[in-house]
């Protein structure tokens, strides 16, 4: 197998390599993926848990589906319920509330949808976003749509990175910030 390039960041207290992927001509990105690290997923939560301490809000909203197990992890770790916005539609969902947003991985236009039964869940509540890395914001402003229309105000953005330009994430609750990698 060949070498891949990686990237080696600590977080929680945990070392992991992340591999690196070059998403267009030039660009790379770190790749974190918590989907099966239990470990990394429930010292995360623990450690975000910490920070949210003294926050104020009802219920946790991840997008699907590398997220869903710090938001679980998270929930467990808080007592707050955790609520997630999915990416296709399924008959179940009723009358859901959709918002379009663009993937940063896949560079293809994503949708998020609410669920009905989420929707009166976080309607006038305090609201915690939580993503496993948050890069362009894309993500985010889809979130945030989906938030307003549910009449739900968000009190707080929370990942376990950042990406990109660390400026661009000052507000944001996290646990470290991985850069881009570009060809010079």
């Amino acid at each position: 197998m060949p070498f891949k390039e990686s990237y080696l960041i600590e977080i929680a207290g945990l070392k992991r390599e992340l591999p690196l992927f070059e998403i267009k001509p030039g660009l790379k990105i770190a790749v974190l993926n918590i989907l099966g690290d239990t470990e990394l997923v429930e010292a995360s939560a623990k450690a975000i848990s910490k920070k949210l301490a003294m926050l104020n809000y009802d219920i946790l909203i991840t997008p699907e589906a590398k997220s869903i197990p710090i938001a679980h992890a998270l929930s467990v770790a808080t007592g707050k319920a955790y609520a997630v916005l999915r990416k296709n539609y399924k008959l179940y969902m009723g009358n859901a509330t959709i918002a379009e947003t663009l993937s940063i991985t896949t560079g293809e236009p994503q949708t998020l949808i609410l669920d009905e039964k989420d929707a009166d869940l976080i309607k006038n509540k305090r609201v915690l976003i939580i993503d496993d890395v948050i890069s362009t914001g894309s993500t985010l402003k889809g979130m945030h749509e989906l938030m307003k229309k549910a009449k739900a105000e968000v009190v707080a953005e929370v990942a376990i990175l950042t990406e990109g330009n660390l400026e661009d994430w000052q507000d944001v609750i996290s646990l470290g910030h991985i850069p881009l990698f570009t060809e010079e």
